[in-house]
């Protein structure tokens, strides 16, 4: 039997019960990414040596009757966590000789529940984009189409998974970074609520190198990417829970269980319209596809709600937010000519352009209003899901598009049929669950008549994210899920 499209959940079973080792599978994982890799380019930074040896510990450690939740299952994680031994570069060629000397707290849960490391999946330069191209590792293609990107900033874990490079992988997100590439490579990812996963070893590299120290990020999560919904439960199980050097400390972690386990018990707010950016008519089809599921399953489902918060100043608040954060580092005369440019601004522009410029030079005082704003927004979702169990809505507005390198992405646009819109103006959806910090389960939804993969979001309440995620599990039993084996098996 060929592995490398089993689930991981299966994959684990095989090994219980014997039908298979953990050499063979590391073993058939590296001879397809020898063979297939070429044209995808997801991997780029191997480490199949130290994979082979973790493989035959993880073969004795079951013949002596040891059992972890991954014991032996491969396993890819993205370029931007710490591994010791191996560069973290995050794509900036300044960084190209940065190797850290620990692993990220989630490479070492990974590696405590017995998973198999392969190696490192390619990322954008510092995270900052929806593609995967750095000039260190280059550009990632898309399985589905080579033409195309897998998305970003997770791109590389996306195209990974999609071609059947390791079972499960793990990401992060704060622009859709896990949530974009599964949509575009037809897998599954979950952000999970923001702070409910460790991200110790997780942050761009330090120059001289000094260990990777505990830090909250505003709306910065890491979280699991996989082939079905199962999989991201048995993943976000292993990642979940406080760093050990401080909540952990004190704090233990117990997740609700889901709302409900029966897809007739779901109540669902279906969205795909945004005051910002139109949906493109293939997304709102994989939108109406998934609502059509819910209602053929007997769940209460609406298309409108009083109760949900108003989505323009939810897009708003999340660009302040979102680039208050990006230019923290940027040097003194670009900041300065950053103020002089917000300063130009009319008072009535309202576009989501000004609220990205107007977030690069937020003052302290000005933050903390935007961030009793997103208080507020908080407690307007408490009231929605006190009516409804999730919210399914686009990703993006668009399938996965063509690779386009345009140095400065405010020069950058992305046609949605036929009409182009500012590049940025996408992240609107991703940031709809991020700027309030809610978990969010991205599933397949069908595909587009040229075979793109297209995908939708389930938002579910905060800490609550084992309810989309069953709801990700009913869903994938009614409209099916991840199938892209015999698809990526034409390409070879």
């Amino acid at each position: 039997m060929e592995w490398n499209f089993a689930p991981a959940e299966e994959i684990a079973a095989a090994l219980r019960a014997g039908d298979v080792t953990s050499v063979e599978l590391t073993d058939e994982a590296i001879s397809r990414i020898e063979r297939d890799d070429k044209a995808i380019n997801a991997i780029c930074v191997p480490d199949f040596d130290r994979a082979r040896a973790a493989a035959h510990h993880a073969d004795r450690a079951r013949a002596s009757g040891e059992d972890r939740p991954l014991l032996g299952v491969p396993v890819t994680v993205k370029e931007s966590y710490d591994i010791a031994g191996l560069p973290t570069t995050w794509g900036m060629p300044t960084h190209r000789d940065f190797v850290p000397t620990q692993d990220a707290v989630q490479v070492s849960r990974l590696r405590a529940a017995g998973a198999v490391v392969l190696g490192k999946t390619n990322v954008p330069l510092g995270l900052r984009d929806l593609q995967s191209f750095n000039d260190i590792y280059g550009t990632t293609n898309n399985p589905w189409d080579h033409e195309r990107t897998p998305g970003g900033s997770s791109g590389g874990s996306a195209a990974a998974l999609a071609a059947g490079f390791g079972a499960l992988s793990i990401g992060s997100d704060i622009g859709g970074s896990l949530r974009t590439p599964a949509h575009f490579c037809g897998v599954y990812a979950h952000k999970p609520t923001l702070g409910l996963v460790a991200n110790r070893g997780m942050v761009p590299p330090a120059t001289p190198a000094t260990p990777a120290l505990p830090v909250d990020l505003d709306l910065a999560v890491v979280g699991p990417m996989a082939r079905t919904a199962r999989d991201l439960t048995l993943l976000l199980d292993v990642m979940a829970g406080p760093d050990p050097l401080t909540l952990g400390v004190a704090h233990a972690l117990t997740l609700p269980p889901a709302r409900h386990q029966r897809l007739s018990d779901f109540r669902v707010l279906v969205l795909d319209e945004h005051p910002f950016i139109p949906t493109g008519s293939a997304v709102r089809a994989g939108v109406d596809r998934v609502a059509g599921a819910l209602v053929d399953g007997g769940a209460h489902v609406e298309r409108h709600s009083p109760l949900l918060p108003d989505l323009a100043e939810a897009a708003t608040l999340y660009m302040q937010l979102l680039f208050s954060g990006a230019v923290a580092g940027f040097p003194a005369e670009a900041y300065e000519q950053l103020r002089t440019r917000a300063a130009g601004l009319s008072a009535d522009d309202r576009s989501l352009g000004a609220a990205r410029l107007r977030g690069m030079v937020l003052s302290h005082r000005d933050w903390i209003r935007a961030n009793d704003r997103r208080e507020l927004h908080r407690h307007g979702w408490r009231g929605l899901f006190a009516d409804f169990d999730a919210v399914v809505c686009p990703i993006t507005p668009t399938p996965a598009f063509p690779h386009d390198h345009t140095p400065d992405l405010l020069d950058r646009r992305i046609a949605i049929d036929g009409v182009e819109y500012p590049y940025l103006d996408q992240l609107v959806w991703a940031g709809l669950a991020t700027m309030p910090g809610l978990p969010a389960t991205a599933v397949p939804a069908g595909r587009t008549p040229e075979g793109l993969p297209v995908g939708v979001q389930l938002i579910g309440p905060m800490f609550e994210d084992r309810t989309p995620l069953r709801l990700a599990e009913l869903l994938e039993q009614k409209i099916g899920g991840f199938d892209g084996a015999r698809h990526t098996r034409g390409h070879q």
